[in-house]
């Protein structure tokens, strides 16, 4: 699809740009002496609505609320859905992997499902019983029967999760494909190289088998799976070397530890997510096409995660110079 399809929604997108929290705000949360603080800087936000006297008890819920009304509204307003599936499905597979334990063990973890404004409750509850849909994705469909053609056979739950996961990163790949924006695919190749790199280095620490790091590494990234496979039987300082040596050397190597030599594994998590957001901070110059709606997706996320760690913090009383040091990267900064 042309780029000038995105004529209409991105002037939105900017409108919406504008309601985000700034960096004075986070500032000013940062110095909130208690959650009744946070409460009152936060009132003429887009959060003001749900300022109830526990929210900081709801906060997931407030979260998932306004994630779900957001993700609904794009999906009416965008030209090519696939671009909002390209953050909404990260959702839709958390709700996969709960529902599935859920009918699995004849538990009820409808609370845990998270609204990702495509997909009801409903829906994905009926295609996991009935293993037949006419709303999910044929991709969808086939990771679902098998993960419980798998557990018919075995009583081994982590299947679901290396089962879920690993079709999480292709049906990444494949959306960006299909959608043959070059930005597009740069961020999710990053995405799944990143999720590979780190998945291998926290499988090292917990000594895990090439065969399992075979199962749970994803072949879709740029990076070839077998380049990772000889580390199983290593060190963590061993594989730190070959991950500073890729083309993610520029971030990684500030977070090996100068006497261990390893991968601090904390702080990779957070460097991983301010390096996609800066694949999106060429969206301030770029008018046309997708790159400023996918670019206010991630700022969203991005304040969503920074909101949850704030409330988390003040609410147990974490110092602000700590709870900064974890915060996501805002526009760049």
């Amino acid at each position: 699809m042309k780029e000038t399809a995105y004529n209409q929604i991105n002037p939105l997108i900017r409108l919406k740009e504008t309601e985000l929290l700034t960096a004075g705000q986070y500032d000013q949360l940062l110095a909130a002496e208690s959650i009744d603080d946070m409460r009152d800087l936060l009132k003429n936000t887009v959060y003001g609505n749900y300022l109830q006297e526990d929210f900081e008890d709801n906060f997931e819920y407030i979260y998932s609320k306004e994630q779900g009304k957001l993700y609904e509204w794009l999906y009416q307003m965008a030209p090519e859905p696939e671009i909002i599936s390209i953050y909404t499905s990260r959702f839709t597979f958390h709700n996969l992997k709960v529902l599935t334990k859920a009918e699995v063990t004849g538990q009820n973890l409808d609370h845990l499902f998270v609204e990702d404004g495509r997909y009801t409750l409903e829906a994905v509850k009926s295609a996991i019983h009935t293993r037949v849909s006419s709303e999910l994705p044929e991709i969808l469909m086939e990771a679902i029967r098998e993960v419980l053609n798998y557990l018919e056979e075995s009583t081994v739950l982590q299947a679901i999760d290396i089962i879920y996961d690993r079709t999480f990163l292709t049906f990444q790949r494949q959306l960006a494909e299909k959608l043959g924006y070059a930005d597009v695919l740069a961020e999710v190749m990053s995405f799944i190289d990143l999720t590979n790199i780190s998945i291998m280095a926290r499988g090292i620490v917990q000594k895990q088998t090439e065969t399992f790091l075979s199962t749970v590494l994803s072949s879709s990234g740029s990076i070839p799976k077998s380049d990772y496979l000889p580390y199983a039987e290593s060190t963590l300082e061993v594989f730190s070397t070959f991950a500073a040596a890729t083309k993610y050397g520029d971030i990684l190597t500030p977070l090996i530890d100068s006497e261990t030599h390893e991968l601090d594994l904390v702080a990779f998590e957070r460097v991983k997510d301010d390096y996609l957001t800066n694949i999106f901070n060429k969206s301030n110059v770029v008018a046309f096409g997708p790159l400023p709606l996918l670019s206010y997706l991630n700022a969203k996320e991005v304040e969503w995660k920074n909101l949850r760690l704030l409330v988390v913090g003040k609410k147990n009383h974490f110092p602000a110079e700590q709870l900064k040091e974890r915060m996501r990267s805002v526009n760049g900064s």
